[in-house]
């Protein structure tokens, strides 16, 4: 915890304010506890432990995953479907309990295009209405495959080969894109059919999460992942084209934005009676990037701000950025320019299908939260306005005006 956790620069904050008792502040709120949530009871064998925990915990925050595209699908399925399972078989011993915070994505929607409305997935409902999915049965087949696999005496690597191609069948074959979003798809299924009925249920389906904007300081993100990895790509002139349509809406969000929804839904549905309630967390309604002003941005920063490579000498970024507007001119271009394997291409295809999706989310309920957080907190309430085109605008309101 101490190591992979706090310290980390993101609790860089907490340290200066905190300096040589930083340990003693953390080892007052924070009781760690080792577990794994691919497991039922998340693998702990102390039975005391879960009893103490079973009788003090009453909120539960849940943003566990395995979120490659192209993961496993026997990886996937255990931790973002069974591991959703396990999380709500815990909250329903919990005495106490109150709310559990399930944190998923927007893109469980898969492809789909115009207003995506903040609805609830039913259970064995599929995205291209063509097949009945069963998730008990997605689990006897992935126990079949892993037998036929053994039987065959296949080492590993051709092992996670297979699951990998098998996963990226599977979500088609229910109608979406790729693994990552149907195991989570499925896990949100299981919260709303398995959940006990007196607990509060929040799912915050967040867009593509980037580095923070402001909060605990502007930038700050783990790894390079997705557009994240494109955006660095560019930085270090290894880009020669993008996969997208310059008068589409890119939706990103940063993380602190994220985390803000997030405690803004657990402080709101721990004041109200029982509910199930999903929220979006983007910015495609209401502060719109298109993909043209993404290009730009890109090309502004990095021209002020180059990276170097190993001689030292400042990368310069180039204008030169073919747009490709289909898969089928991507593998094109990608194929015959740089020779690229067709496995590659299939990877490439399923990390940027979000570039092409027409669709704008419904992120009302969001912002009439905020404003019932006003009367909750009185006398003053910091409302964060979006101005569309105009970013961020930030102003303390009396709750009473509201």
């Amino acid at each position: 915890m101490h190591s992979e956790i706090i310290g980390k620069d993101l609790f860089r904050a907490i340290k200066e304010n905190h300096g040589a008792n930083m340990n003693i502040f953390i080892s007052e709120k924070v009781t760690p506890v080792a577990g794994d949530i691919d497991l039922e009871n998340f693998g702990v064998l102390n039975s005391d432990l879960f009893k103490e925990m079973w009788e003090q915990v009453d909120v539960i925050v849940n943003s566990a995953a395995a979120t490659n595209f192209d993961e496993r699908y026997d990886m996937a399925f255990s931790t973002n479907t069974l591991g959703a399972k396990h999380v709500s078989y815990f909250v329903n011993q919990c005495i106490n309990i109150k709310l559990l915070l399930h944190v998923s994505t927007a893109f469980v929607s898969g492809e789909q295009s115009g207003v995506i409305l903040e609805t609830p997935l039913k259970m064995n409902e599929t995205l291209n209405g063509k097949n009945n999915l069963d998730i008990k049965e997605e689990m006897k087949v992935i126990q079949e495959r892993r037998r036929l696999l053994a039987d065959k005496k296949a080492n590993e690597e051709a092992i996670s080969a297979d699951m990998k191609e098998f996963g990226i069948q599977r979500a088609k074959l229910h109608g979406w894109p790729n693994t990552y979003v149907f195991t989570k798809a499925m896990g949100e299924m299981l919260l709303f059919d398995g959940l006990r009925q007196d607990v509060s249920l929040v799912i915050v389906r967040p867009t593509i999460i980037t580095s923070t904007y402001k909060e605990p300081f502007p930038g700050w993100i783990e790894g390079v992942k997705t557009i994240d990895g494109i955006i660095a790509t560019y930085g270090r002139g290894r880009v020669s084209c993008l996969l997208a349509e310059l008068s589409k809406v890119l939706d990103v969000i940063p993380a602190d934005m994220v985390i803000n929804a997030m405690i803004v839904g657990m402080v709101a549905h721990t004041k109200q009676p029982y509910s199930k309630i999903i929220y979006h967390v983007g910015s495609s309604t209401t502060n719109p990037m298109k993909v043209s002003s993404f290009k730009n941005y890109m090309y502004d920063y990095f021209a002020n701000q180059p990276l170097r490579n190993r001689q030292g000498n400042p990368i310069i970024p180039t204008t030169n950025v073919t747009l490709l507007n289909s898969m089928s001119s991507f593998q094109r271009y990608m194929t015959v320019r740089y020779i690229m394997p067709l496995k590659g291409v299939k990877y490439i295809n399923i990390i940027l299908f979000r570039a092409f999706n027409a669709w704008y989310l419904d992120a009302d309920r969001k912002i009439k939260i905020m404003l019932r957080l006003a009367d909750l907190y009185k006398p003053y309430v910091l409302i964060n306005i979006i101005v569309e085109g105009k970013g961020p605008k930030h102003g303390y309101l009396k709750s009473s005006k509201l």
